[in-house]
């Protein structure tokens, strides 16, 4: 849910940058006041103290409420991974404000650009390897799972909140089986538990075992290709977007709606 909010920003963010830059193309730059780079870097620029103050906000109002902090504390890292979950945010607000001025820097409309950054939206989300695992995927489709930013955004932000800590079965989430007669639940699904994972809840029991197929959060992780000790690394490929993004903005403003001096020269001859 909290990703959710990419389409609203963005729908915000397209339509001032196509007012600002019908006001740039036919006054500041005829005139030569500044320059077409300084234009777009400035939008850009101009949305970053909006995102921190977003970022604040979401930051307060979700991974406190949740408890994630609860999850850092067995590991005594709790400063540490409440500060890379803001810093995830952030990314993620800077990531959505630069995306989304790539998509409209070179259209006319800020409709459509909503409607294709909508759709490459969808597809980042659904090819992230939560909804479909990577495993899951078709061979040829896996080459979404690997450029697609929230490959890295979902990863990164999934291992900071959950990894590391214990996980405790809610009373209906419990298997219910009954062990051979003579032994213990601990002795009956010992070598079940060593091959599966998971705990039994009273392995002494001799009736009416409970037992929880998972009993760490990096096992779950795990099954979804998500681990702790690259959530760094995850929050430096999610910038290395943020710049392509950038990057990306400046050469599809320069392709699409800069006069280029071939067209300049072709109309002066005509």
């Amino acid at each position: 849910m909290l990703l959710s909010v990419f389409g609203q920003l963005a729908q915000q963010i397209m339509p001032n940058f196509v007012t600002q830059r019908s006001l740039y193309e036919v006054r500041e730059r005829p005139s030569k006041t500044y320059s077409w780079k300084a234009f777009v870097l400035s939008n850009i620029i101009v949305e970053m103290p909006w995102n921190i103050l977003l970022a604040v906000f979401m930051y307060l109002t979700w991974y406190y409420p949740i408890g994630f902090e609860q999850n850092a504390v067995p590991t005594d890292s709790v400063a540490e991974r409440g500060g890379l979950m803001f810093l995830y945010m952030l990314t993620y607000l800077i990531f959505t404000s630069t995306f989304s001025i790539m998509i409209v820097a070179g259209m006319d409309q800020a409709a459509e650009a909503a409607n294709i950054a909508n759709l490459l939206f969808s597809l980042s989300l659904i090819f992230c390897g939560v909804l479909a695992t990577k495993n899951s995927l078709p061979g040829f489709w896996i080459f979404m799972y690997r450029v697609s930013p929230f490959t890295y955004l979902v990863a990164g932000m999934l291992s900071t909140g959950v990894a590391n800590t214990n996980i405790v079965c809610a009373a209906n989430e419990y298997l219910l089986m009954q062990p051979v007669s003579g032994s213990t639940c601990g002795q009956y699904l010992n070598d079940y538990i060593t091959a599966a994972k998971g705990y039994v809840l009273d392995s002494n029991a001799t009736s009416d075992c409970l037992y929880c197929p998972v009993d760490n959060t990096n096992d779950y992780l795990a099954s979804i290709s998500i681990y702790w000790s690259e959530a760094w690394r995850n929050l430096g490929l999610v910038w290395v977007y943020i710049f392509f993004n950038i990057a990306g903005a400046l050469a599809i403003y320069w392709l699409f709606r800069m006069p280029k001096k071939v067209r300049a020269e072709k109309s002066k001859k005509v």
